[in-house]
């Protein structure tokens, strides 16, 4: 990993020029002055610019913005997570400014901060809520803030190699056992401040400790001397915790999870584990805390292990009264079992507010092994709606859904009728009315039989693949109600869609391990086009588009009306679309950047994609964009092309390319981004490249 930032004086501001330029008259615009709206329009606009803003710039235009950037309601919560045009002086300056005032900050992801500036903090004494995370950190510098802020009640960290809980003083202990919320991010294996933190409500862990140093050793599991104490959980509301693949994050974890096996918080609310593939068969610690979430009953929500969740597990988690998150993904249990068991002991499943399926396999029907398999009990699923009418988030993915040909018995149709949607992830097949019959596809009889006297003369009839043209189809689209068109039409308001290949796996997961070898798409999954794509551009309040693995796309003409109709995309995934030996769709995906107005994040998977100056162009045009990823075996770029975008779109922070270049070329274009981009270390902008 390398990082480089942009220059600062590419983007930093002049405020002194600024202010001399500045005054009430400047502020008049078409006859309108800014400075005569009250007070309460100009709070409500100005709590949208970052805290430092305010103190260096916006409250030196006049007076009275002196007066209102100045005011608790902005002054109280100062956000600067990810601010990457905010320096070691300007935060400084802004806590010299506002030290006295601030409750909330969150320094998160400020990585480029110094360790000078950090220990600044200390003069805020009046801090409720502090996030530190990925800032530089010791043992020393966070006793040193801590001892000065007794009114802490939250607090976010990192725990790194050579965190050492013995060289916290007294004050910093007194401060950390009045904490009623820790987020706490382990790159070493350590119990870091749990600790001391004896008054906990919400425990909130991340793992991401390496199985291996840079030197090649192993990790050690064993904490570190004088960090054995057990952690306490008697006033635990809310346990999280979230581990990166590795045979260390799972042994740690299981120290923090020990502690269940003796006793069970009694107002513990929320219990959730996030794991990626295979977790240790469940122990003592699993068997107590099931025991003991049956016996109070009050767990809004719960995710657990896979290797947890079996028959008798399945019991005492369907006698809680009132879940409203619900997490079963790719758990042991049959989908036939577990939607049965869901329906018939739940209680009060209107309050169910997220429900994930994922990885279980639903198909209710018994008639046959192959039914069994393609077929799903639409009543079945029906009830479960019924049942379940306040769902936000839905998650169906990993799994092949096959609907009767019926549209009115199918996935979608029922899915239609669930109106509070706002997240949905479906696997592609689901969305299809199945394989397409002989009527619908060239066949002999549909040909003209030659004559024998002819045969051998006329050139035969050439049968190609009629593509979609959004021109020529849409009265066609119109007329052909397909139950994705039900789906689309009955959730106007859904936010994020999802439509995954059932036997997708990407080549770089961030929590599983890799797979080399793609796996044949479903046979169903190839009638899902670019028809059926266009849509998607009816979801016009729609912010994020995952689509993987659609071999039915052709020239990918149904992304750019997705593109047109849909102005709000901020998150766009792309992975496997149609043929994967030829990117077919490149052309009308250039066309779609054009048209992404507010995109943020875009992350491309495809073999054979070729980054070159015409689809750089296209991508400057989306100048909110902030991360860029492209994975792509036997891919190329062009380097000029990066250059020239990394130039434009300054707000990007993030360049993933993963492709077929050359090692040399790689090296070069990271020099050369390095080399422009790079400001020092007392410098501000940052951003990440990796090649």
């Amino acid at each position: 990993m390398n990082t480089f930032r942009k220059k600062t004086s590419e983007i930093d501001t002049d405020y002194e020029h600024v202010e001399g330029m500045c005054s009430d008259d400047s502020l008049e615009i078409n006859g309108i002055n800014i400075a005569e709206f009250s007070d309460e329009i100009l709070l409500n606009i100005l709590k949208y610019v970052p805290g430092h803003d305010l103190v260096h710039c916006v409250r030196r235009v006049c007076k009275k913005f002196d007066s209102l950037c100045l005011d608790k309601s902005l002054t109280s919560n100062v956000q600067l997570s990810r601010e990457y045009q905010v320096s070691d002086n300007k935060v400084k300056e802004m806590i010299k400014e506002l030290a006295g005032e601030i409750q909330t900050l969150s320094l998160s992801g400020c990585y480029w901060l110094s360790g000078s500036t950090i220990d600044q903090l200390s003069k805020c004494k009046c801090l409720v809520k502090l996030d530190l995370s990925g800032c530089r950190l010791t043992s020393l510098r966070l006793s040193k803030i801590l001892s000065s802020l007794p009114s802490l009640r939250s607090l976010a960290i990192d725990i790194n190699h050579g965190f050492d809980s013995n060289q916290l003083s007294s004050e910093s202990k007194a401060t950390l056992s009045q904490v009623k919320e820790l987020k706490q991010t382990l790159y070493t294996p350590s119990y870091g401040v749990v600790p001391c933190c004896t008054n906990l409500e919400r425990l909130l862990l991340y793992f991401e400790i390496h199985d291996f140093t840079r030197e090649g050793t192993t990790v050690s599991c064993q904490l570190m001397v004088g960090q054995s104490s057990v952690p306490h959980y008697q006033n635990l509301h809310v346990f999280y915790a979230r581990h990166a693949p590795g045979y260390v994050n799972q042994t740690v974890m299981s120290l923090y999870l020990a502690v269940f096996s003796v006793r069970v918080p009694e107002h513990l609310r929320a219990f959730v584990i996030s794991i990626p593939g295979n977790f240790p068969e469940s122990g003592p610690a699993a068997k107590n805390l099931l025991e003991g979430m049956a016996k109070n009953g009050a767990l809004e929500a719960l995710q657990l292990p896979k290797t947890w969740v079996d028959s008798s597990s399945l019991m005492h988690i369907l006698k809680l009264s009132t879940p409203s998150y619900l997490n079963f993904s790719r758990c042991t249990v049959s989908g036939s079992h577990l939607i049965h068991r869901v329906l018939n002991e739940g209680k009060y499943l209107k309050c169910l507010i997220s429900l994930n399926l994922s990885g279980c396999v639903h198909s209710l029907s018994t008639e046959s092994s192959r039914k069994a398999e393609d077929d799903i009990d639409c009543q079945v699923l029906e009830t479960l709606a019924r049942a379940c009418p306040n769902v936000k988030h839905l998650n169906l993915s990993a799994a092949h859904h096959h609907s009767p040909a019926a549209s009115e018995k199918h996935l979608c149709t029922v899915l239609a009728k669930l109106k509070s949607l706002r997240s949905l992830s479906l696997p592609v097949c689901a969305a299809s009315n199945g394989v397409k019959s002989s009527e619908q596809s060239p066949s002999n009889h549909a040909l003209p039989v030659p004559n024998s006297f002819t045969l051998g003369l006329k050139k035969s009839v050439r049968v190609g693949i009629q593509t979609y043209n959004p021109k020529t189809s849409s009265e066609q689209r119109d007329s052909d109600h397909s139950s994705f068109q039900a789906l689309v039409e009955g959730n106007p308001f859904l936010e994020e869609l999802e439509l995954i290949g059932s036997n997708f796996s990407s080549a770089m997961p961030r929590n599983e391990p890799a797979i080399r070898k793609e796996l044949t798409p479903c046979a169903r999954a190839r009638s899902i086009g670019d028809e059926e794509l266009a849509r998607i551009g009816r979801l016009r309040f729609l912010k994020s588009l995952t689509l993987a693995q659609l071999p039915g796309i052709l020239n990918g003409a149904g992304l750019v009306q997705v593109a047109t109709r849909c102005q709000d995309i901020q998150v766009l995934s792309l992975a496997n679309l149609g043929m994967l030996q030829k990117v077919t769709y490149m052309p009308a995906l250039i066309e779609t950047l054009t048209h992404c107005k507010q995109l943020k994040d875009l992350r491309l998977e495809q073999p054979y994609i070729s980054a070159n100056m015409q689809f750089f162009q296209a991508l400057s045009q989306c100048r909110s964009l902030r991360r860029l990823c492209i994975i792509s075996r036997n891919g190329t770029f062009q380097p000029d092309a990066v250059m020239s975008f990394m130039g434009t779109c300054c707000d990007v922070i993030m360049c993933h390319m993963f492709m077929g270049e050359t090692l040399v070329a790689c090296k070069n274009l990271q020099q050369a981004l390095l080399q422009r981009f790079h400001s020092g270390p007392s410098r501000s902008p940052a951003s990440k490249t990796r090649m």
